[in-house]
């Protein structure tokens, strides 16, 4: 029987670590860089959630919901589903000038998973005349990455402050 002896130089393990850590940087800035893009996007999914809401497209607003996603908005039955959430959003627009300022305080991600909370102010001018009201609200939505890499949500729910 013969055994075979390794010798490793230090200037053959320095090489090796070296490498080792240098891979180890990379996929820790790769992987901060991704995460922060992620946030980036579910930021302006939300932007672009409120400019639809501001010009009233309940149907733009329902697509940036999953198809079996989930709204809760205070005093109201669960709104499951697209098109239950865009017809929702349409009873809204079809009653009130609805005027919304949003903003997430807060993101995170999670792999293929994230939610965002935030809070909003919204002004509601009935179209039957009357007076404006002004509501202060805080939020969460949970969202989930697509398989295009796209976000949307899957569940949003909301109450007053």
């Amino acid at each position: 029987m013969s055994s075979k002896m390794v010798i490793i130089t230090q200037k053959t393990l320095r090489k090796k670590l070296t490498h080792i850590l240098s891979l180890l940087v990379f996929t820790s800035i790769f992987a901060q860089n991704e995460h922060s893009k992620a946030i980036v996007e579910i930021e302006n999914l939300s932007k672009e959630r409120a400019k639809a809401f501001n010009q009233s497209d309940a149907k733009t607003i329902a697509s940036y919901f999953t198809l079996d996603a989930i709204l809760m908005a205070p005093n109201k039955n669960v709104q499951i589903g697209q098109e239950s959430i865009e017809a929702y959003y349409q009873g809204l627009f079809d009653n009130f000038n609805l005027e919304l300022d949003s903003y997430y305080e807060e993101v995170e991600v999670s792999g293929n998973m994230a939610y965002g909370r935030g809070e909003a102010i919204v002004k509601a001018t009935p179209k039957n005349g009357g007076e404006t009201i002004t509501t202060s609200s805080k939020y969460l939505n949970i969202l989930r990455r697509q398989s295009d890499g796209s976000w949307l949500t899957t569940h949003d729910i909301w109450n007053e402050n």
